[in-house]
C-alpha cells in the first residue's frame, strides 16, 4: 500500500518512475501489478543483457540508444562517418547536429581546411552524401528540416531550381524560415531556436558565409536535383 502510495506521488510530480526486474524475477508480482502501467525493464536474461541496458539507459536520460537508430542509411561517396550527425539528430540536440552538419560537408567536399563551401564544391557535391544529410535532419525532425525541406519552401516563394540568384525570392524565402526578422538577419546562434517549434526548414542553418547569401550560393545548393 505504500508503494502504491509512493508511485502515485512521483507521478503526479513528473519524476520518471521505471521498475526493474533483476535477475532471477521473471515477471512482476500478482500483488505489484499497478507497475505494469509504467515502462518497466527486465534483466532477468542478467546483468549482461545489452538490450535491457540500453533501455535502462533511454528511460533515465530520455535519449534513443544507437540500438534503435542503426537502421539508417549512412552512405556516403567519400568516407565520410556520418553516425554522429545521426546520434545527435535521434537525441534532439539540434544545435549540436547543425554544428555538425557542416563538418561532415567540408569533409566530404574535401573542403576542411578552407571551412566554407563555393560555388563549385556546392554544384559538385556528392549526391550520396547529401542525400544522406538531409534524409537524416527529415527522419528525426519529423519532417519540419532538411535541404529539402527548404527547397520546397523556396520554390514556394518564388525560386527557381537554376543555380541563379534571385534576389526577392531568397529574401522571401528567408523569412519565412525564420532568418530574417523585420528583414534584418539573425544573429547566430544566439537567435536561432534549435528546437521543433521553430519556422519549417529553420535548419540546418550553419550561421557561415558559404552558403546564406554570397553570390546566391543557397540557390545552387537548392537548385540540386537530388533533393
Amino acid at each position: 500500500m505504500e508503494l502504491r502510495s509512493l508511485i502515485g506521488k512521483l507521478v503526479e510530480a513528473d519524476i520518471p518512475v521505471i521498475p526493474v526486474l533483476l535477475p532471477g524475477v521473471k515477471e512482476i508480482p500478482h500483488n505489484l501489478d499497478f507497475l505494469k502501467q509504467l515502462n518497466w525493464v527486465s534483466f532477468s536474461n542478467g546483468l549482461d543483457d545489452n538490450e535491457a541496458l540500453d533501455h535502462l539507459v533511454w528511460g533515465i536520460t530520455q535519449e534513443k540508444p544507437i540500438t534503435e537508430v542503426q537502421a539508417d542509411d549512412l552512405s556516403s561517396e567519400k568516407g565520410v562517418n556520418y553516425r554522429r550527425l545521426r546520434d545527435l539528430l535521434a537525441a534532439g540536440k539540434w544545435q549540436e547536429a547543425d554544428t555538425e552538419t557542416f563538418t561532415v560537408m567540408f569533409q566530404a567536399s574535401g573542403r576542411e581546411k578552407e571551412r566554407c563551401l563555393d560555388r563549385e564544391s556546392i554544384k559538385n557535391f556528392p549526391s550520396t552524401d547529401l542525400r544522406t544529410i538531409d534524409q537524416l535532419w527529415v527522419k528525426y525532425s519529423n519532417g519540419r528540416f532538411g535541404f529539402s525541406v527548404q527547397k520546397k519552401i523556396y520554390l514556394s516563394v518564388g525560386g527557381k531550381a537554376d543555380g541563379k540568384y534571385h534576389e526577392e525570392a531568397e529574401d522571401r524565402f528567408c523569412d519565412r524560415v525564420g532568418w530574417k526578422v523585420q528583414g534584418s538577419w539573425i544573429n547566430y546562434p544566439e537567435e536561432v531556436s534549435f528546437n521543433t517549434s521553430a519556422p519549417e526548414g529553420h535548419l540546418p542553418d550553419g550561421g557561415v558565409c558559404w552558403l546564406w547569401g554570397w553570390s546566391g550560393l543557397r540557390g545552387v545548393l537548392l537548385s540540386r536535383r537530388d533533393l
